[in-house]
């Protein structure tokens, strides 16, 4: 059976609940749940309309909570200045349609994930193969079909800079999708990692509902190309993070959490991938289509 890096209280980051709901991080990074997926904020608090930026957009039902809470940290009726996206599945875009129209605001996502973001293309089925709970025995019947904001959807700027960003650059980490990116900044070693892994055990939804605190690979029931998610760990645990936040789990820092991540590229193949499944020995790649499943 596949195991989880687990991990003590003093991995948590050490944050702010504030009383617009958000969870406080650093002076201009908090992030908010909604249900089962984390939606983060970049910017200073009273920042004002077009003065901050939306990263991920969570589950369906979450516009309301994601709204309330831009508008009391950062004013009344602020709009951000971009959405990004780390990648496109239905627990990181449920409020993107809405929020995009509603805020007149253009939307960043890798070139690789825009065909499930133009209404192109679906994801490939979920797997419920692969084991280690109920999230993951009822990902058959999780969403998989696109979103469609293409008339505000843009490229990620190459080499690697992000808009309305300053100091930030994305990562390209596959594996979970063909698109994902992780959002990476130097200065304070501050990582935005989407679901390239996560810091609770996604297939469970008791460790979903209680963010119990582990260390694990990517949602193993969502992702398509493990030999390639082994890789995108790989290349953000050679950042040497002190401070991450992931689209499932409380937000983890501290001089530990490097040793920990080196030790999930380590261990990667016991600790993540799952014994059976899917596609463990038939990844559905962009490079042979299976990764696009086109609609009609």
């Amino acid at each position: 059976m596949a195991q989880q890096i687990p991990l003590s209280e003093d991995d948590r980051a050490d944050e702010v609940d504030r009383d617009d709901g958000t969870r406080n991080i650093a002076a201009d990074l908090a992030y908010i749940r909604t249900i089962m997926a984390n939606v983060v904020f970049y910017g200073l608090p009273d920042g004002g309309d077009r003065g901050w930026v939306l990263i991920d957009a969570g589950v369906i039902g979450g516009k309301a909570s994601i709204k309330k809470a831009a508008a009391e940290r950062f004013g009344d009726a602020s709009r951000p200045a971009a959405i990004i996206l780390t990648h496109g599945h239905f627990d990181h875009v449920g409020a993107l349609e809405d929020l995009a129209e509603e805020w007149d605001v253009q939307v960043y996502a890798h070139e690789l994930e825009h065909p499930y973001l133009n209404g192109k293309a679906s994801y490939p089925d979920g797997d419920p193969t692969v084991g280690g709970g109920l999230m993951a025995r009822l990902s058959g019947l999780l969403p998989t079909k696109p979103v469609d904001v293409s008339a505000r959807l843009r490229p990620l700027p190459g080499g690697g800079s992000l808009p309305f960003m300053d100091g930030w650059h994305w990562v390209h980490t596959p594996g979970h999708s063909p698109g994902h990116v992780s959002l990476w900044r130097e200065r304070d070693r501050a990582l935005i990692v989407g679901d390239a892994f996560v810091t609770t055990r996604a297939e469970s939804a008791y460790a979903t509902a209680f963010q119990t605190l582990q260390l694990h690979g990517p949602p193993r029931y969502f992702t398509i190309d493990w030999v390639k998610s082994k890789e995108s760990v790989e290349v953000l645990a050679d950042l040497e993070p002190d401070l991450v936040i992931s689209g499932h789990g409380r937000a983890m820092q501290g001089a530990e959490l490097a040793v920990k991540l080196h030790t999930l590229v380590r261990d990667f193949d016991r600790i993540a991938v799952p014994e059976q499944g899917r596609y463990v020995s038939h990844p559905a790649t962009v490079e042979d289509g299976s990764a696009y499943i086109t609609l009609s």
